[in-house]
């Protein structure tokens, strides 16, 4: 089953606004960065802009940046702003309720799947951009100069 990769290229985007130092970046650069189309940047923008992680600077020099300090974006509030879908699927057709095992898996199988998703979810809450931005950095793996 195809998953989205929403998550994790807004998780670029923010981490690459993190590094910028606070100058507003086009669409395009990030795109050129995330290796995707501006559009596909710019649909993301839009959700983490609604969700007030980004804001926008019109006019020459113009660009997006982060809403508030790197630090206080946490990878959960970009989840949550970026991702519509359930994160585990469940039967396309409703299973058999006449069936022992049909008529009961999905109560036997949801409070699994809810303690999963939390677990998820509190981890994500523990790290922010600022702590994706810093291991960038120390990673440090750059062959070419950022294009910003």
């Amino acid at each position: 089953m195809p998953t989205s990769t929403r998550f994790a290229v807004a998780v670029h985007i923010l981490t690459a606004l993190a590094v910028g130092d606070g100058k507003p970046m086009r669409s395009e650069d990030l795109a050129y960065s995330a290796n995707t189309g501006a559009v596909v940047i710019r649909g993301l923008l839009s959700r983490l802009s609604e969700a007030g992680l980004t804001r926008s600077q019109l006019g020459a020099g113009g660009g997006t940046m982060l809403a508030k300090p790197a630090k206080k974006i946490r990878l959960l509030d970009i989840y949550v702003a970026v991702e519509d879908t359930e994160l585990f699927s469940l039967h396309r057709t409703p299973p058999c309720e006449s069936c022992a095992v049909g008529g009961n898996i999905l109560a036997a199988l949801q409070p699994a799947l809810a303690r999963a998703r939390g677990a998820m979810e509190d981890e994500l809450a523990k790290t922010t951009i600022a702590d994706i931005a810093g291991k960038v950095a120390q990673l440090g793996k750059f062959s070419i100069p950022l294009v910003w």
